[in-house]
């Protein structure tokens, strides 16, 4: 990010180009397309290190590295095909890809509320001697470049560690339990590093799609419904993807695979405005009524709701957080299938993945929130953090049981599973609470980038989740015995969750109003 001087070195990329008589820029489109991708990348390099430390941030692929290399090690451990842990990170990659995609296209006002008074460069168009659509060619290439340094290179030289091993196979061999070999690397760096763009050129096509009206949003229909009927008639839509490439590694699959990016790239291009901003709304006086249906401290929980609804997506995005999960929790229990011989139980899988939803929902809850707005009213920020609380159990746990319901309607679970399924989203959904809380305040979309407070945060969510999803996914039947223990852990889990709250409210607290933070 950079200011609205935007420079890399004090001055616009418009000030490196003399002028001509008649005003236009002397220096040649690709030169200043240059000036741009550089100042892009400096730009997304100081934001990040200006958050966290350039230190902290420069270690954070190491993290990466480190946890995948663990996790790749355990799931292979636990029986797990290498194909289907394969697949996973492909299916992470994508999804990051989404969010990489929707968080860099928000209208210049989200992003002033997210990060502050900033202007990333790809909003500048009115400002640069640089075509709009030059100027975001330019932006997702930075995105590809930069954050598949950051991201996949890691993530594929986790999979190096067990492709040394002295039992390799080749990749693609869909029923190996054991390690790559070390030439099947390439591919998988290959395929990983196009699934990257493939998820922002999705997000870009489908923003770009709902700027057009009704013939944008019913093209999206058309498409959604298409991809539905193609995998209900079990097409194999991933023959279409770049994991295609890893999965049968040659030149005709790699083309056909690789195909969609760029042809999406260049449609989201050609559609998608940059600069496009929604109109103007108003809305009436709706917080009385809010807050009448709810108990203490009813008006800071109806804000919070509020705000939440009346933001980009309303309260839908928390449905499609959970739904993203949802659809995670079906893809892990499809895979896993027909290596144990029988479904999973349903209850305990999908209850103790429902429950990471708890992470998204605060991110929503707390995302326009100002600590130094707080602190000119006459109301301890106790008061705000009991709120953020109580509005939290209002959004994230209904929503989470009634996906959870979805999936034993749709699969089917013994009684008891489903009862220790909902005690596990819920005990984990407030666990999870209490640690965000605890580490990041009222910041919870900033620490993700941080190195310390990431691997921190991954460890802390792996100690109880590792455990029961092995059990949810892997043990079937899960004995009686067993389900009880699990329900014992759900309950200890929410109790170190509000143990985590009540000792990050004074942390917090006294750091907002020192200015520390």
């Amino acid at each position: 990010m950079a200011d609205d001087r935007l420079a890399a070195d004090g001055g616009s990329a418009a000030d490196a180009a003399p002028a001509t008589a008649d005003g236009r820029q002397s220096r040649s489109g690709s030169a200043i397309a240059r000036t741009v991708f550089t100042a892009m990348m400096r730009e997304e390099w100081r934001m990040h290190a200006n958050l966290f430390g350039a230190r902290r941030f420069a270690a954070f692929p190491l993290v990466i590295t480190l946890l995948t290399a663990g996790g790749v090690a355990f799931l292979t451990y636990a029986g797990i095909a290498m194909d289907t842990v394969v697949l996973g990170v492909h299916a992470l990659v994508f999804l990051f890809g989404l969010q990489t995609g929707t968080v860099g296209f928000l209208g210049r006002d989200a992003m002033r509320d997210l990060l502050g008074d900033v202007t990333m460069l790809v909003f500048t168009s009115r400002t640069l001697p640089v075509s709009r659509r030059r100027l975001l060619c330019i932006f997702l290439l930075k995105d590809l470049l930069y954050y598949t340094t950051f991201f996949v290179v890691p993530l594929t030289l986790a999979f190096v560690p067990p492709a040394l091993s002295l039992t390799p196979v080749a990749a693609g061999a869909s029923a190996s339990t054991g390690p790559l070999a070390l030439s099947a690397i390439p591919a998988l760096w290959l395929s990983l590093t196009m699934t990257f763009p493939y998820g922002i050129v999705v997000t870009l096509s489908l923003v770009g799609l709902s700027t057009r009206g009704g013939v944008g949003k019913a093209v999206m229909l058309g498409g959604a419904v298409a991809l539905g009927l193609a995998v209900v008639s079990g097409v194999n839509v991933l023959a279409v993807t770049p994991y295609a490439v890893y999965a049968d590694p040659s030149l005709a699959t790699a083309a056909v695979g690789l195909l969609p990016v760029p042809v999406l790239a260049a449609v989201g291009v050609a559609i998608y405005d940059p600069e496009d901003s929604s109109p103007a709304r108003t809305a009436g006086n709706t917080l009385s009524a809010w807050a009448g249906r709810l108990g203490e401290d009813r008006v800071l929980v109806a804000r919070s709701l509020l705000d939440v609804h009346r933001s980009s997506g309303g309260l839908f995005k928390v449905l499609f957080s959970a739904g993203i999960l949802f659809t995670v929790a079906a893809f892990l229990v499809e895979l896993v299938t027909p290596i144990v011989g029988t479904r999973p139980s349903t209850g305990v899988a999908f209850g103790a993945l429902l429950g990471l939803s708890a992470f998204t929902t605060y991110n929503w809850l707390t995302q326009f929130d100002d600590p130094d707005e707080y602190l000119r009213l006459p109301l301890g920020l106790e008061a705000v953090f009991a709120a953020k609380l109580r509005a939290f159990l209002v959004l994230s746990v209904p929503v989470g049981l009634a996906f959870l319901a979805g999936a034993v309607a749709w699969w089917g679970a013994r009684p008891l599973e489903v009862v220790v399924g909902a005690l596990l989203l819920v005990g984990l959904q407030v666990y999870l609470f209490g640690l965000v809380t605890y580490l990041t305040g009222f910041s919870p979309n900033e620490f993700l980038f941080d190195t310390v407070l990431f691997a921190g945060f991954g460890v802390a969510v792996a100690v109880p989740l590792v455990p029961v999803l092995v059990v949810g996914l892997v043990v079937v039947p899960v004995p009686t015995t067993l389900l009880a223990a699990l329900a014992v852990g759900a309950v200890l889990a929410a109790l170190v969750g509000l143990w985590l709250y009540r000792r990050a409210v004074p942390k917090w607290t006294a750091a907002y109003r020192s200015g520390e933070v």
